[in-house]
């Protein structure tokens, strides 16, 4: 049974499936590592909550929300994590505050 879902699911990538949005049970998590975050874009429903983990060994980073309104989440270490609860559809894109290469943006959806 096994064998056949995942030849199910690998026969639905090849005609353009689309995997449920992240959130579907409220949270959501990207990790950051290597001085990426992963994945750079995450879609979500409105009321998920997204969580953010430093995996680096040694660095230290944030989250920098861009445009009208914008903040900077607190620093966080490796091992620690920063969290935010999307309450309005749109787009959220971010970067790190002290390594601005690093981009990332969350689509809120109904």
């Amino acid at each position: 049974m096994r064998s056949g879902l995942v030849l199910g699911f690998a026969l639905a990538g090849a005609v353009g499936f689309t995997p449920p949005a992240a959130g579907a049970n409220g949270m959501a998590e990207v990790k950051i590592e290597h001085y990426k975050f992963d994945p750079p874009e995450l879609r979500v429903k409105v009321g998920t909550t997204v969580k953010w983990v430093n995996g680096e060994k040694r660095a230290s980073h944030s989250v920098l929300w861009l445009g009208p309104g914008g903040f900077e989440s607190e620093r966080m270490f490796p091992g620690e994590s920063y969290q935010r609860r999307f309450e309005k559809p749109g787009a959220y894109p971010y970067s790190c505050g002290p390594h601005p290469e690093m981009k990332g943006l969350v689509v809120v959806a109904e």
